[in-house]
């Protein structure tokens, strides 16, 4: 009757031996993706050669333009950095300008070089913008502002649907989810009832001057950071609304270079 406990035991030691990975090690886990929260301050520069020293949490950055080493330096220094992309518009000047065929191409977006893509066509599209969001997690970039979101408000060359924007902006949103990124709603402040629950942040830019930051406020109130600038108006003038909100705020040129003037 003894025999009964040694042969439970020498059961658990091979149940625990075939459930082992082959190298002894136990698989990681996913880390948790970043979920900024109102009223971090924050940089955006993508212009200009980049200054690393600027004393805030938060760094949005051009995915492109810079190397794992960028990343990695803003990171040591204690800051969170979001990738800059263009997910609805095409870029001449970038490296995978040739990988988009001309059938996706539309009007111009209003800035040298760039052109509106046929955001229905997920067929071309998506596998492409895999890449490219690939490329931010392979620099260690922890989200993703994805630009030239709200096609469908645009004169583009394609007959863009609300639907479509809204089926397209969820694609980009998964994409970096799908690679533990957090994911920016930029602008497309129509959509944000819908898509708020898809996104992690929003990134505005003149809110204040259309006199329309009160529809960025559904972010708010989920717990999720609004990061806002406007180019035009003086701080006085925006600012205090931009504070009672809890809006991430600052005044910058077009240009997005170093300077700044935070809320």
């Amino acid at each position: 009757m003894r025999r009964a406990p040694l042969l439970l035991a020498l059961l658990l030691l091979l149940v625990a031996g075939c459930s082992a990975p082959p190298d002894g090690k136990q698989p990681e886990q996913p880390s948790e993706r970043w979920k900024p929260e109102p009223g971090l301050a924050w940089q955006w520069q993508l212009s200009g050669r980049l200054d690393p020293t600027v004393d805030v949490p938060v760094y949005d950055i051009d995915g492109f333009d810079h190397p794992k080493s960028a990343v990695t330096d803003l990171h040591r220094r204690g800051r969170k950095v979001i990738c800059y992309l263009s997910t609805g518009a095409w870029e001449e000047f970038r490296p995978d300008a040739g990988k988009f065929p001309a059938s996706v191409l539309g009007r111009g977006n209003g800035w040298d070089g760039e052109r509106w893509l046929d955001i229905r066509r997920t067929d071309i599209l998506e596998p492409l913008m895999a890449e490219r969001i690939d490329m931010c997690r392979a620099k260690g970039f922890d989200a993703v502002e994805p630009d030239n979101m709200d096609a469908y408000a645009n004169r583009t060359g394609f007959a863009v649907t609300a639907a479509d924007q809204l089926r397209y902006n969820r694609l980009i949103a998964r994409l970096a989810h799908d690679r533990g990124l957090a994911v920016g709603l930029k602008n497309d402040l129509d959509q944000i009832p819908q898509l708020v629950g898809d996104f992690d942040f929003a990134v505005n830019e003149q809110c204040a001057e259309h006199d329309e930051c009160d529809r960025l406020t559904p972010f708010i109130r989920a717990g999720k950071a609004v990061f806002h600038v406007e180019y035009e108006l003086p701080t006085r003038d925006f600012c205090p609304g931009a504070r009672s909100l809890k809006l991430s705020s600052m005044l910058k040129k077009y240009e997005l270079g170093v300077w700044r003037r935070p809320c």
